[in-house]
């Protein structure tokens, strides 16, 4: 039974599950939905929420996980590759390829190559892998929503 205001009648629930018009994310989502969002999510920032219908957060974290991610490339940061030595690089790599299709433009758009001698640099390096685990973040809701455990 749902709670009900002044002047409304008291009516069962159906399953939320049983309503084939409900969109994703309203109780009524699958594996394959979050599945495939969250990898919507990860290759281009905000578009698992696009595809599970969430206009303004899709926006809100493309442009925030773009910003981020541009921003630091024109600050000149390092972007690790794979196949590092030490943890440090790889937990580097992890972060920078969370960034999604930003890690494989990053080479076009910073073709001088890092600057990690100065602040900006480093700043940049840092700001980089937080776009990263940003976007990991938004994969991770994406993935929720479209399990239909969030809303």
């Amino acid at each position: 039974m749902r709670t009900v205001g002044v002047g409304e009648k008291k009516t069962k629930d159906a399953d939320p599950g049983s309503n084939p018009d409900s969109k994703p994310g309203s109780g009524s989502g699958s594996l394959v939905t979050g599945v495939a969002a969250a990898v919507a999510a990860w290759i281009v920032p905000g578009l698992g929420h696009l595809l599970l219908r969430r206009w303004s957060k899709a926006a809100v974290y493309f442009l925030c996980v773009g910003g981020l991610a541009i921003v630091a490339l024109l600050m000149r940061g390092e972007i690790f590759a794979a196949g590092a030595d030490n943890l440090f690089d790889r937990l580097g790599y992890l972060a920078d390829l969370s960034t999604g299709v930003f890690y494989f433009i990053s080479h076009w758009i910073q073709t001088a190559g890092p600057d990690v001698a100065h602040a900006t640099g480093d700043y940049g390096t840092r700001m980089f892998a937080a776009a990263g685990m940003l976007n990991l973040l938004t994969v991770l809701e994406a993935y929720e929503i479209g399990r239909g455990r969030r809303t």
